[in-house]
């Protein structure tokens, strides 16, 4: 049989206003959803009512985010689909496939990039009579 170590207590980092763990629900309530409101991205809510929700402004856009950085760095799909939590790299793509660079993105930044570690090296007829 496996030993398992022994359990340990440990404060919580966050807490709720009663010091409680900070679940989703909370989260959402208290400091996500009230946020894109104090910076201006949507509209205040009437009195008792909940902010306006979209895909646009929330969670979802920030992965949208994420994902488009690490793919137009060049990060594989295979690994994006792990840091996503997807089951399979398939889905991934399914999903994201939209933000993917293009070959000729992806090629005019190749030989951009050439150029640009070159330093300034000159580059026109006098570059060839040196040569």
């Amino acid at each position: 049989m496996k030993a398992f170590p022994p359990q340990e207590t440990k404060r919580l980092m966050f807490t709720t206003e009663e010091g409680k763990a900070v679940g989703r629900h909370y989260f959402n309530t208290v400091t996500r959803k009230p946020a894109p409101v104090v910076a201006g991205f949507i509209p205040e809510p009437e009195p008792g009512e909940r902010p306006q929700e979209s895909r646009e402004d929330g969670m979802h856009a920030l992965r949208h985010f994420y994902a488009s950085v690490l793919l137009d760095a060049g990060e594989n799909i295979k690994a994006l689909s792990g840091y996503l939590g997807h089951v399979a790299p398939g889905f991934t793509l399914r999903v994201y496939t939209h933000l993917m660079p293009s070959s000729e993105s992806r090629t005019r930044k190749a030989v951009d990039d050439m150029y640009r570690a070159v330093g300034g090296a000159p580059d026109g007829p006098e570059a060839a009579q040196a040569a």
